[in-house]
């Protein structure tokens, strides 16, 4: 029975250890051209994971994004626009037609990926670790609205987020991207 019980601990031990190892770098996911982008391309940087929307109240969030990646870009840092349709239908367009509204009006050459679903039942399996701590070993942290901004370290790990409302350039990422 102790070496059951001994077995069994050990088991849940490993279980968590697999968990915690997941990072940015497990997941592969589709530029908004629709090539092939492998996340652990990205490893020694910092990367802040934003979804992305075209018709919300929240869009003009694109120049400061746009911003804060041409000021840090150069010092281990890269921004990831994952555009989502889940609120209201705010980002209802192709990737084309997605590529060109970011381009045209706000300059983006920040890397955009493929257009995917950031929650529900459909969510892509990069939001379902940004979003429960069982996947990343981190926190829970439900997707509210446009723009969320998921803080990730130069290893990979999830470290903070910054909601919807809160400015890219805020205090929290600033300093974060600096440290």
């Amino acid at each position: 029975m102790k070496q059951l019980s001994i077995i069994f601990a050990l088991i849940i031990f490993f279980a968590g250890v697999s968990v915690a190892q997941k990072s940015l770098y497990s997941f592969k996911t589709k530029t908004i051209e629709g090539k092939d982008f492998d996340l652990s391309s990205l490893k020694g940087k910092k990367v802040l994971v934003v979804n992305t929307a075209s018709k919300c109240g929240l869009t003009p969030q694109y120049k400061e994004l746009e911003e804060l990646y041409r000021k840090y870009k150069d010092r281990n840092f890269v921004i990831i626009g994952f555009p989502a349709n889940n609120f209201l239908s705010q980002e209802p367009g192709t990737n084309d037609e997605i590529k060109e509204f970011c381009e045209t009006n706000y300059g983006v050459t920040f890397p955009m990926m493929s257009k995917i679903s950031v929650k529900g039942n459909d969510q892509d399996p990069i939001y379902k670790w940004l979003t429960e701590k069982s996947e990343n070993g981190k926190f829970d942290a439900e997707v509210s609205w446009n723009f969320q901004k998921f803080m990730i370290d130069e290893n990979g790990h999830l470290v903070d987020y910054a909601s919807p409302r809160e400015s890219p350039m805020s205090e929290k990422i600033i300093s974060w991207i600096e440290k």
